[in-house]
């Protein structure tokens, strides 16, 4: 089920996967180079349903109205507060999740809309080869339950560059920024997102 949801920002898109019997919702959106698409966001739309947790992929109004570029950080963060009636109208603990660009707008919001856990996929810690402009502020600032999914090879940010309290509880060998891993890894690309959805069905786990 798809529903478009009228935001400050313009009009998002929201791609329902549910649960039979769900006890949690993911909300999670996508970066500044993609969409819903991106394999690991359709993994867990796959995966998490199974597992009592309904899967809201949410699709920015910038890429609704066909635009290449995402917008400034504070009309991100208008269209995904926007979305979060919508995603929480059942009155289940959601959970405030996205990939690089939506891992930082989940973060910085998620005090605000009352968010039951944060879930960052490959967070941007700082841009390629720039470690001194660090994000980490917007990680530090999460005060619920925080799972951050990076690739070792990533280089908006490897799992070493974290402070040891915000270390990547969850690391995909060889994989960059796309969690993405070359032909020559040892582990395929759908290794690399077993273990993305064995990760965050075991951390949901924890929070129901």
């Amino acid at each position: 089920m798809t529903e478009l949801v009228a935001t400050e920002a313009g009009q998002a898109r929201i791609t329902w996967r549910r649960a039979r019997d769900a006890r949690m919702v993911l909300a999670v959106s996508h970066g500044a180079g993609g969409g819903v698409e991106a394999g690991d966001l359709q993994a867990l739309a796959e995966a998490l349903p199974r597992h009592g947790v309904t899967v809201a992929l949410v699709e920015q109004p910038w890429r609704v109205a066909g635009r290449k570029v995402a917008p400034a950080p504070k009309t991100l963060d208008a269209g995904w507060r926007g979305i979060w009636p919508t995603v929480s109208r059942q009155g289940l603990p959601v959970i405030s999740g996205g990939r690089s660009a939506g891992a930082r707008v989940a973060c910085r919001t998620a005090g605000e809309l009352g968010a039951a856990a944060v879930l960052a996929l490959s967070f941007p810690l700082h841009p390629p080869g720039r470690p001194e402009r660090s994000r980490v502020e917007e990680l530090t600032s999460v005060t619920v339950p925080l799972l951050v999914v990076q690739g070792a090879n990533d280089p908006f940010g490897r799992p070493e560059e974290f402070p040891a309290e915000l270390r990547p509880a969850a690391v995909v060998p060889h994989a960059d920024h796309g969690l993405a891993v070359p032909e020559r890894a040892p582990l395929t690309r759908s290794d690399a997102l077993d273990l993305v959805t064995a990760a965050v069905t075991a951390w949901t786990a924890t929070l129901l």
